[in-house]
């Protein structure tokens, strides 16, 4: 059987987090009513002008900046002239041979270890519309919200030998742009696409094979599982001795198949000329010093950071920093007091589940931090401190709430001796069998005590009072 290298790039569309559109002043809200963000501009009417949206080259520049590209001090936009439903000028207004920045990489990580994948271009462009297939039956609409919003395509190279360092590459890219506000980043509501080219070529070769284009794919996990099904596509058609044709495919996510779309087209099928509505786009280098100086602190000088200087393990920095908003939170709660290994095992544990549980976090950091310096002051225990936060809101501080749950812990030294006696009364048989050696048992009985109290004890002062009480001779 003949070995095959896939070699893989990815053409990834990013919704620019912009109020309005590329060249006019609709609205880019997503879910509005069909054809009611539109305008002469992006219905393509005669005598309409664009006029470029300043905001959108500044996060285009910000996108640039965080994959370390060279931005270009002058930029052409130029039109692709194509004919589709969802396209009401008949060509699109983008950027060819003249893009904003070209050059960068992006780091991931994957079982292997890391990878680094570089970037062609990025280049701006306006969106297209959209079909509707499922508003009514035998016919196809068309809504024309999206034509004209704003995107940067960010082109890679050839760098991808597997699906799954395309899945890993796209999880790091997400990431970058998500900590640098410069999109949603949302698959489903088509904030972030991705059309992958993928080709086999003998192992141990350099030249490249003929290559096809997926498209269709609707999250991270379909990217894989389409490049997969046109790897095993492509090497059957190799290996039965026949040529891959030079296509672009739909991946159908219900059955795991690709299917072909059309023909793969070349540049001169689009018969590009630069656009002579629009001037040259420059970018000041004020305006790159400016966006550079308005970067947060990325995702790896963070991780680094939460290891190096907050003692956290590399795994627990990960899990932080995969999303902006948790890490965000993190740091809240360590900038108001608490400890940070403490702070980390709550937000990984109970504050995560809540956000993934109502995409929203249940209550301001500080709080937090409150509830843990309760924990650590032993005013509550941490098993109280989970029952208070499951019922903390942000009318109420965590200490007003234990109080109200009658959930400070008990030190009462009377109190303490009741529940223990009465434990110790209860179980004889579990008692009998510490005393004859079963030091685990302990355990058992604390938690007995802590039951009784219905979590008020203080745990500390019980396992003191209760191994004094087992070690006292039963005929004493």
């Amino acid at each position: 059987m003949t070995e095959w290298e896939t070699v893989i790039g990815l053409e990834v569309h990013v919704q620019l987090a912009t109020a309005s559109k590329l060249f006019c002043g609709c609205a880019t809200r997503f879910g509005d009513p069909p054809n009611t963000n539109v305008c002469p501009v992006c219905l393509g009417l005669p005598g309409a002008l664009p006029v470029p949206n300043e905001a959108a080259v500044r996060l285009a520049a910000r996108a640039a900046l965080v994959l370390g590209s060279a931005i270009h001090s002058r930029s052409i936009f130029a039109r692709k002239n194509y004919f589709y439903p969802d396209l009401p000028k008949g060509y699109q207004i983008t950027q060819f041979d003249r893009p904003l920045a070209t050059g960068g990489s992006v780091a991931a990580e994957v079982p292997a270890g890391g990878i680094t994948v570089g970037i062609t271009r990025l280049h701006l462009e306006e969106d297209a519309g959209k079909l509707l297939h499922d508003r009514f039956p035998g016919l196809t609409a068309i809504d024309l919200n999206r034509a004209g919003t704003p995107l940067a395509e960010i082109v890679t190279e050839p760098d991808l030998r597997s699906p799954g360092e395309a899945r890993a590459f796209l999880n790091a890219l997400k990431e970058l742009l998500l900590y640098a506000r410069v999109s949603e980043c949302s698959m489903e509501k088509g904030s972030l696409r991705v059309d992958a080219n993928v080709s086999l070529r003998r192992s141990g070769t350099t030249v490249l094979g003929t290559k096809t284009e997926l498209k269709n794919m609707n999250s991270f996990a379909n990217v894989e599982r389409a490049i997969e099904a046109e790897q095993s596509r492509q090497r059957a058609i190799l290996e039965g001795g026949g040529a891959v044709d030079q296509v672009t495919l739909l991946f159908d996510p219900a059955s795991g198949e690709v299917r072909p779309m059309r023909s793969k087209e070349q540049s001169h099928d689009y018969r590009y000329f630069p656009d002579p509505d629009l001037p040259p786009v420059a970018v000041a280098a004020e305006t790159i010093v400016a966006e550079r100086a308005a970067l947060p602190e990325l995702p790896e000088p963070k991780r680094r950071r939460y290891v190096e200087h907050l003692g956290l393990s590399a795994s627990d920095a990960r899990v932080l920093v995969a999303d902006h908003t948790i890490a965000a939170y993190f740091e809240g709660a360590v900038g108001a007091g608490a400890p940070a290994k403490v702070a980390a095992n709550w937000v990984m544990g109970e504050v995560m589940a809540r956000y993934h549980e109502t995409a929203s976090l249940p209550v301001p950091p500080q709080a937090l931090a409150e509830l843990i310096g309760l924990v650590e002051s032993g005013t509550v225990s941490l098993q109280a401190a989970r029952k208070v936060f499951a019922e903390l809101t942000d009318a109420e501080s965590p200490a007003a709430a234990a109080a109200r749950l009658g959930l400070i812990q008990v030190r009462d030294q009377d109190a303490l001796v009741s529940w223990v006696e009465a434990v110790v009364a209860a179980h004889p048989a579990e008692v009998g069998r510490y005393r004859g050696g079963e030091g685990k048992l302990l355990g058992f009985l604390v938690g007995q005590v802590m039951k009784r109290s219905r979590g008020a004890a203080d745990p500390k002062a019980v396992t003191i009072l209760l191994t004094a009480t087992l070690s006292e001779s039963p005929n004493a």
